[in-house]
């Protein structure tokens, strides 16, 4: 059966053409609406699989407003608009469409986007209820929180697939840890994994670098150079801190995940290669594509599958666990007898805010090793401006962490008048991602009606 698409769009010549298109591509075009006012009856005349989603209507309401409404009947969509102003973008991530199409666009973008967009909404609905209870780790993830379970289940469900992943987390939070683990659940385990760190690349050597080039092609070449992709064929290229890469190369890579093929610097000919993109950032693409430094069409190229790494502040949980694991790694390293951490020195830990993450308390724990004389670590020396003050009334009832945050949330709603996501919502309040917000109000059984 023919997908059935509604077009949302108020330019009777861009719709026209959308809808030559689709219907030469096979899906089946239920209208064509200028409003939202006329999209609703459609929807429900209708009932179509798909709405392809202009921002700026007729009438008072977006569709940004429409998306919301879609996402609550629970019918997919895309964004296809030439609005890419940082405040609309924000707008647009908070209702999570499956593509957004900058205005204008060749007829095979929109097939790609589309087929992106089908793999993306399938994906999905294998991840919103992960069988956590029977859920078993990675080797070299560590940790049991919730937060920590999701990100895992979401690596075993897309590993195997072959479409592009984005891992976006805080420094330090293990996203190349993550990378790797993608590339060794995939089919392409037994070739390689390159790493390349975006930040590292020279400016003038980032294409060299990437795609090679060949003997004379500039000053210095003496030899002919086989670059990143070329040397990951068959495996998977990890583009580490993507959001540091040049317009100009983000434009050569773009080509390259579109047609699968390079060209050598200085050379003539177009190289097939067959690889698979994980890229890696810590900084908001969103806010640099409005910013005009990352390009907005292969950003959702790359935001195929998105993976989100909590910081260690709010898997505070899996500190006891994580800090074990490398007291064993390096105590074995320096051959050294410490077989234990105290109670107080886990204290420590736990009331600590870990701005380095998961990095930092494993340079904490190697360089304790190092200075520990004794069977058991007793003591870590932490910043002192990080570390919490204690009671003033020692004997008064102390709250866990959980029952702590639990309250913070709970407050946090309140002030919010119930709303999680968006401009005034509570994950802005608490400077929070509303994924990790939704992830740890089911952890705490705060009531999802404030979804």
């Amino acid at each position: 059966m023919k997908e059935k698409i509604l077009i949302v769009e108020d330019e009777f010549i861009v719709a026209n053409d959308l809808k030559i298109m689709l219907k030469k591509a096979g899906f089946q075009v239920t209208g064509i609406a200028s409003s939202v006012v006329q999209a609703r009856k459609s929807i429900k005349d209708k009932k179509p699989d798909w709405v392809l989603l202009d921002i700026m209507l007729k009438g008072d309401l977006t569709g940004i407003d429409l998306a919301w409404e879609l996402r609550e009947i629970n019918i997919p969509f895309l964004y296809i608009s030439a609005n890419t102003n940082q405040t609309t973008l924000e707008a647009v991530k908070e209702t999570q469409p499956y593509g957004f199409m900058v205005k204008p666009f060749r007829e095979r973008d929109l097939m790609v986007m589309l087929d992106i967009a089908r793999y993306r909404f399938d994906i999905e609905k294998d991840v919103e209820n992960p069988e956590n209870e029977n859920y078993q780790p990675i080797e070299g993830i560590v940790g049991n929180s919730q937060l920590l379970q999701d990100v895992v289940e979401k690596v075993k469900i897309v590993a195997p697939a072959d479409t592009s992943v984005l891992i976006v987390g805080e420094s330090g939070t293990g996203k190349e840890k993550i990378a790797h683990s993608v590339h060794q659940l995939s089919a392409r385990k037994n070739s390689k994994i390159v790493v390349v760190n975006c930040a590292a690349l020279p400016h003038s050597l980032i294409e060299s670098e990437l795609f090679g080039h060949e003997k004379g092609s500039f000053t210095g070449a003496n030899t002919q150079r086989i670059g990143k992709f070329e040397q990951a064929n068959g495996g998977t290229v990890f583009l580490d801190e993507i959001g540091e890469l040049p317009l100009d190369s983000q434009v050569k890579l773009l080509r390259v995940l579109q047609e699968k093929e390079i060209e050598r610097l200085g050379g003539n000919k177009t190289i097939k290669v067959d690889v698979r993109i994980v890229a890696a950032t810590n900084r908001s693409l969103e806010k640099e594509v409005a910013e005009g430094r990352f390009r907005l069409d292969l950003y959702y190229r790359l935001n195929v599958f998105p993976i989100e790494l909590p910081s260690l502040r709010d898997r505070k949980e899996d500190i006891e666990l994580l800090s074990n694991y490398f007291l064993k790694k390096y105590a074995g390293a320096s051959k050294k007898n410490i077989i234990s951490i105290s109670d107080e020195a886990l204290k420590q830990l736990q009331q600590y805010d870990w701005p380095g993450n998961i990095r930092e308390l494993e340079h904490l724990i190697e360089r304790t090793v190092l200075l520990t004389k004794t069977s058991g670590i007793t003591q870590f020396e932490l910043p002192k401006t990080t570390e919490k003050p204690p009671s003033e009334d020692g004997n008064s009832e102390l709250k866990s962490l959980e029952e702590i945050e639990r309250d913070h949330i709970l407050k946090a709603l309140q002030s919010s008048n119930g709303k999680v996501s968006g401009v005034g919502g509570a994950a802005e309040v608490l400077k929070i991602q509303a994924q990790t917000l939704y992830s740890k109000m089911k952890k705490l059984g705060i009531d999802k009606g404030y979804k």
